[in-house]
Parts: structure tokens; C-alpha cells; sequence
């Protein structure tokens, strides 16, 4: 699994002008790309990593601070952009197999006690963010 973990003072997500998550006080905006090796295991360990990471003010965690994370499937996380103009998806794991590992990260969680907004898994989504910093951070967990 693939994330970048953006702290924010605020961020949103809306679809078809809806809005369907949101964070209004700082914590962190996550995008999550899946690939075909990924696991309910993987998505717990980066759910720990997530819940835990020190990036927050004052090198704290959004546990240390009970903070909202924003998570927002991304499958344009895994593009090949090798060869030629055109970016190939191959390595990002189709639908059926990423959105249960999205939900499974943000179940992991929430089972850690995090206050978890999410995007629409395959909808055509605007994010907005405030990034504060800028702080970026991008993680690859595997096995």
C-alpha cells in the first residue's frame, strides 16, 4: 500500500458539489493507493503508521492529539510513468480488490480511537486542503 499523509489545518472532499467528509481543525489528509499484493494486514500496519506518525506540531501524533484524518482512495499512486506519455495503471489493483483495503484502513482506525472522514471510493472527487507546513509525507508499507 501506498499513502501520502498531508497535515492540514483543514481539508474537504466533495462529489458532484455534495459534501461527503470533512476536517475542520488540523490533522491529516491521507490519499491511499492500493496494489494487487496488498492485504487487510498491510492496511492495518498503515493504519498504525498513519495513527502514529509524528508530524503533527511539536512532533506529535494525531494520537497524542486526538486529531481527524481525511482518507481519500487514490489509485493514481501506483502509475508507471516509464515508459512513453501516458501513465499505465496496471500496477494499481482493480476495484474489487482496493476498496475493501481502503475500508480496512479506515476500520483500523477507527479502531484506534481516530475520528476518520473519508472521500467516495471511485467517484470523481474535488479535494481541498490547507497544507500546513507544507508537511507531506509519502509511505510505502508492504509485507
Amino acid at each position: 500500500m501506498r499513502a501520502v499523509a498531508q497535515r492540514v489545518s483543514r481539508a474537504s472532499v466533495r462529489v458532484a458539489g455534495d459534501l461527503v467528509g470533512h476536517i475542520d481543525e488540523p490533522g491529516l489528509l491521507v490519499l491511499v493507493g492500493v496494489t494487487h499484493t496488498d492485504t487487510p494486514e498491510i492496511a492495518a500496519k498503515l493504519a498504525t503508521k498513519l495513527w502514529q506518525l509524528r508530524i503533527l506540531h511539536d512532533e506529535r501524533s494525531c494520537a497524542d492529539q486526538n486529531a481527524p484524518l481525511l482518507v481519500v482512495s487514490q489509485f493514481t499512486l501506483y502509475a508507471d510513468t516509464a515508459k512513453g506519455r501516458r501513465p499505465s495503471w496496471s500496477k494499481a489493483a482493480p476495484g474489487p480488490i482496493s476498496e475493501p483495503l481502503v475500508a480496512a484502513v479506515v476500520a483500523s482506525l477507527r479502531g484506534l480511537g481516530a475520528h476518520v472522514e473519508t472521500g467516495e471510493f471511485g467517484a470523481m472527487m474535488d479535494v481541498e486542503l490547507v497544507n500546513d507546513g507544507p508537511m507531506t509525507i509519502i509511505l510505502d508499507i508492504n509485507e
